[in-house]
């Protein structure tokens, strides 16, 4: 039985976001928790499951701790899940499961990134071959994807820097994004290489932060503070997590992911209003308009050229100003922001009549993927 618009998502809860020496990860939880019932005009007593996605650097808060904190006596549903970047999307879907299933009522889903201000730590993505080509770190890997895209295509720097260049803007509308000073193509040209051939304004941000939401019933969602989010469409797909041992190296399950999305939500991407795409790099975004049906596959360097991805544009994408320029808080960043998007709370940078959002997650190198199709 499909799950279509069945169950939504309520409250969504903010923590402050950059570089926050002075706060724990224990204390980001609890904020962006607390932010999060009240914005769904619920109380903690109101929520039966708990949903969280760990903090790399400090993994100590878990899902009992933060029912503690928030003083839960009881839950039918606390679990931490960690499908790396891929989490966001994914928990949201367990949610629904859950209530479907008859576990819990309403679900909180909380994730904390405190990358920013925290000790380094050995980065978990590649856990075999991926080692023996010098895999440490997110940014190799996707690079070589970005490479052999580039190589089989014809795709540009340039049109990878259209895709900064935009999200920039967007973020130069949002008071609370870490980088809102305007950037040209040349900016981007001349920004340092990370890994060839991603440039400096390819990746994205380092930063402290915390987002959470609330997932409930349609029918009891109707009742709460703000007009209900519903969740017309979920899909995930992964792949290999290391990219030598993949038979398609530009395969990163988001296929996959978006047609089980578009199948349950019974639409295809001309219905879409405002896409939120996991953007770990500029690239992430190339792939993503193209696995996804958005362009045909190799189409995605001139397709997002002109224009075509800002507020005012065909499609307007990250308008938050994404993980590119916003903050990074892995999947969360363009999950919170559609939610508000749809429900037209985003002030300059709100997309006119946006009724339909597709929002996305990735994880590891670009391997782990999951999508929801978002209305009002």
């Amino acid at each position: 039985m499909s799950l279509k618009d069945k169950y939504a998502i309520m409250g969504v809860g903010y923590t402050p976001q950059g570089k926050l020496p002075d706060w724990t990860v224990r204390g980001l939880f609890l904020e962006a928790s607390k932010n999060a019932i009240e914005d769904a005009g619920l109380t903690a007593k109101d929520i039966d499951g708990i949903l969280v996605e760990l903090c790399w650097t400090d993994p100590s808060t878990q899902c009992w701790s933060l029912q503690a904190d928030l003083g839960i006596e009881h839950t039918g549903l606390c679990a931490n899940y960690d499908s790396m970047g891929a989490s966001g999307c994914a928990k949201v879907q367990l949610a629904a499961m859950a209530i479907d299933a008859g576990l819990c009522n309403a679900v909180l889903c909380a994730f904390v990134e405190k990358s920013a201000t925290a000790p380094a730590v050995p980065y978990r993505a590649s856990l075999g071959a991926g080692l023996a080509y010098g895999f440490f770190g997110a940014m190799p890997g996707i690079s070589m994807a970005a490479r052999a895209h580039m190589n089989k295509y014809g795709t540009t720097s340039r049109q990878l820097g259209e895709i900064a260049i935009t999200q920039r803007r967007h973020a130069c509308l949002n008071p609370i994004a870490q980088m809102r000073t305007p950037i040209t193509i040349e900016d981007h040209q001349n920004s340092r290489m990370i890994a060839a051939p991603l440039h400096l304004l390819d990746c994205c941000l380092v930063s402290d932060g915390g987002r959470a939401l609330v997932v409930t019933s349609a029918e009891r969602a109707k009742s709460l503070r703000h007009p209900p989010v519903y969740i017309m469409g979920m899909g995930q797909g992964h792949v290999i997590i290391d990219l030598p041992e993949r038979v398609d190296m530009l395969d990163t399950g988001a296929g996959r992911s978006g047609e089980s999305a578009f199948r349950m939500a019974g639409i295809t991407p001309k219905d879409v209003d405002v896409l939120g795409l996991y953007d770990a790099t500029t690239y992430n975004v190339i792939t993503q308009l193209e696995e996804l049906g958005f362009c045909k596959r190799g189409e995605a360097g001139p397709f997002v050229e002109g224009g075509r991805l800002t507020i005012d544009g065909e499609l307007p994408t990250n308008t938050s100003g994404g993980m590119l320029s916003e903050v990074y808080l892995q999947g969360w960043t363009g999950l919170i922001e559609v939610v508000r998007q749809l429900r037209g709370d985003c002030g300059e940078r709100q997309v006119k009549d946006a009724e339909i959002a597709l929002v996305t997650n990735q994880g590891g190198f670009i391997g782990f993927h999951s999508t929801l199709i978002l209305r009002r």
